[in-house]
């Protein structure tokens, strides 16, 4: 039988992100969000969200905000193999430029509708290229849960580990424009990939991940 895989989407998305990769080689699971609790952290959360999980030493995969919670997984379970897509590890790996966003939070204060609008707008920045793709991405975006989205951008602005894991594997894209590949320390690197890799490189992700897996 195919091996369990866990997928952990992004943030503003689901497993859609996920639907242009080839997964033959395995059995997808994917992880769907809970509410988080009141002021929450993202460790609190992603070790919450690991009770979703019953099996022993499973395999993780988290992409960009799902990334970072796989990566506080890792931490807590040595058994366990995470993969991170697009995604960073600690805070030193974050653009310098988010920082106006922790100490001016904006996105908190702005009406559910214009966040959604802001976010349509600058999908651009997560990289999809082909016809398909944007209209999907355009999709995951306008059915986003915006209450979980601000808290999601507030633990993400927050989060302040410093700890790697051994049991981590990082694959990120050179032209990541969200989280910029010269910031990251990939353990494997998809040339001309953005942050959007499941989508506009989903053959040599694929590959890749059978070759992980």
């Amino acid at each position: 039988m195919p091996e369990k895989i866990y997928f952990i989407s992004g943030l503003g998305a689901d497993k859609r992100i996920f639907s242009f990769l080839d997964l033959s080689f395995c059995e997808p699971i994917y992880i769907d969000w809970i509410a988080p609790l009141q002021k929450e952290s993202l460790q609190d959360y992603a070790l919450r969200l690991r009770k979703q999980i019953k099996e022993e030493s499973p395999i993780i995969i988290g992409i960009s905000f799902g990334g970072m919670l796989v990566t506080e997984m890792a931490k807590a379970d040595l058994t366990m193999k995470g993969i991170i897509i697009s995604s960073n590890k600690t805070r030193t790996e974050f653009p310098g430029r988010w920082k106006f966003a922790k100490y001016f939070p904006v996105y908190q204060w702005l009406p559910d509708s214009f966040l959604k609008r802001i976010m349509l707008s600058s999908k651009w920045i997560l990289g999809a290229k082909r016809k398909e793709q944007k209209a999907l991405l355009h999709q995951i975006i306008s059915d986003a849960d915006i209450p979980f989205t601000r808290w999601a951008i507030h633990s993400i602005l927050n989060w302040k580990n410093e700890e790697i894991p051994d049991n981590l594997i990082h694959i990120h894209g050179t032209a990541d424009r969200l989280l910029p590949y010269s910031r990251v320390k990939a353990t494997y690197t998809i040339e001309k990939g953005t942050h959007v890799l499941p989508m506009d490189q989903h053959i040599e992700l694929s590959t890749l991940l059978r070759q992980l897996i």
